[in-house]
């Protein structure tokens, strides 16, 4: 057991635990937060993985949801943290130099388009209407009656009249593959429920004002600042402890656990009801993510130029295509042509490496447990696009997909969604509630990516759970403000 007693305590220190902690502390709670590894973060670090003075993002680098998440308007992340959002918050690349830019003005993508334009525009224009209300209803259970009824029949329809096929109805390949690759960060067939879902939210996010913004620094500046509010209202966050029971913890009245249901299990053990555990083991991770991290001496050719000023790449055909790509990958294959996704952070953020180098940060999608270094198919993938771009190279650093759950034990075979997305998974997670954050432990909440509303950098499943608690614990029924 581990020193003195405390309100609340939160295990995990990813943005979905930090966002518990924090919201736990403001509301005058004591509260400790333990991390089985030496710095906190989980999804969203930054770290020299090639050569000294690169600073490279090992998991997420990207972050539509930082400006947009309720939680994080809340606590007004854009105050504590610099970022830079690209006019093109996304390109899609095609062969012979072709790219579907997305930008964050709606009108001029859909000019872009042509053809598919006006189909474009009917597809988004509606949801950047209701944006505030299109991610609340993306970030809350969907079993509840939407506050915005609009909004839900207008995100609703869209996401049953895009799941039809790969094609999404789209005539080109550049509208059919701009949205294909938005589905794919599913990692799975991209006509599904949920990974259109998905999709249609990452690119209503792309058109807005905020675009798909790229902190400076690094991913990890949202932890520091987490990690700096929490400290500032009494918290703690004590490293390098692993908890394996919730006997380990010290006395509380609360405990959060941003951890898989696998790990909820374990912690659990004969203390959860044999009914939620079955419904635990029934939760299903999804497939993998493999990362290749790289130094170049200067920026990627692409064979596009304007593929340049983009943020985020896409780099993987038409919309059938990067399906049949994905579909290879639910049966166990690595695809002959990858869907690959590139973030470019040194295009705004000079910073991330000396001497005139820049990191090109990348991550393909493999099967569940594959322990392929995937740094020549990628670097290859990116050839493709960008002739020369292997002569760019001066380091490079791979993750496996089987090394992910090293860096984050919620990465169960490198799945970085800890948990598929589907919809039925959606629906359920890890369990049918309205509140999923509880489990049948008086004071123990789920918190993690493995709970409602899935995966991503918002902080909501923290927050979510945080405020249920504060609900059924302490009896507090206003939320804390968290304004700096």
């Amino acid at each position: 057991m581990t020193s003195g007693p405390v309100d609340a305590v939160v295990v995990g220190s990813g943005p979905n635990g930090l966002a518990a902690a924090v919201t736990l502390a403001r509301a005058g709670l004591s509260v400790r937060v333990f991390e089985a590894a030496g710095s906190p973060g989980g999804g969203a670090r930054t770290a020299e993985l090639t050569l000294p003075g690169h600073l490279h993002d090992v998991c997420s680098a990207v972050h539509p949801m930082a400006l947009a998440s309720p939680f994080f308007r809340d606590f007004d992340l854009a105050s504590r943290v610099e970022f830079v959002s690209p006019e093109i918050s996304y390109a899609h690349v095609l062969e012979g130099g072709r790219a579907a830019l997305a930008r964050r003005d709606l009108g001029q993508t859909a000019a872009d388009l042509g053809a598919d334009g006006p189909a474009w525009r009917r597809l988004f224009a509606p949801l950047l209407e209701r944006k505030h209300a299109v991610v609340d209803l993306a970030m809350s259970p969907l079993l509840r009656v939407p506050r915005d009824p609009l909004a839900a029949a207008a995100f609703g329809t869209r996401v049953l009249s895009t799941a039809r096929s790969a094609s999404a109805g789209f005539r080109t390949d550049e509208a059919s593959g701009l949205l294909a690759g938005l589905s794919a960060h599913s990692i799975g067939p991209v006509a599904a429920f949920g990974a259109r879902g998905a999709g249609l939210l990452l690119g209503m996010l792309a058109h807005t004002p905020g675009g798909w913004p790229i902190p400076i620094g690094g991913s990890q500046a949202i932890v520091d600042a987490l990690a700096a509010d929490l400290r500032a209202h009494g918290g703690e966050i004590v490293t390098e402890t692993r908890i394996d029971s919730l006997l380990d913890l010290p006395s509380s009245h609360a405990v959060l656990l941003d951890v898989t249901p696998r790990a909820l299990e374990a912690i659990g053990g004969e203390l959860l009801p044999l009914g939620y555990r079955s419904a635990l083991r029934q939760f299903r991770y999804g497939n993998a993510a493999s990362k290749v991290d790289f130094v170049l001496d200067g920026p990627v050719p692409w064979q596009n130029p304007e593929v340049a000023g983009a943020g985020t790449v896409h780099l993987a055909g038409s919309g059938a295509e990067v399906d049949e790509g994905e579909r290879q990958i639910a049966r166990g294959r690595h695809p002959e042509h990858p869907f690959v996704l590139v973030s470019q952070p040194s295009t705004v953020d000079p910073g991330r490496a000396p001497e005139g180098h820049q990191v090109l940060w990348a991550y393909t999608h493999v099967p569940r447990g594959s322990g392929r270094d995937m740094t020549e198919a990628v670097t290859a993938r990116i050839e493709e696009f960008a002739p020369g771009f292997r002569d760019r190279i001066v380091a490079s650093a791979a993750i496996p997909a089987s090394a992910l759950a090293l860096y984050n034990a919620n990465y169960i075979g490198g799945d970085i969604a800890s948990g598929a997305a589907s919809f039925s998974q959606l629906l359920a997670r890890p369990v049918v509630s309205g509140t999923p954050w509880r489990t049948p432990l008086d004071g123990v909440y789920l918190c993690s990516a493995s709970a409602t509303p899935g995966p991503g950098v918002h902080g909501m499943g923290g927050w979510h759970a945080a405020r249920t608690a504060l609900r059924d614990v302490f009896g507090i029924t206003d939320a804390p403000s968290l304004a700096p």
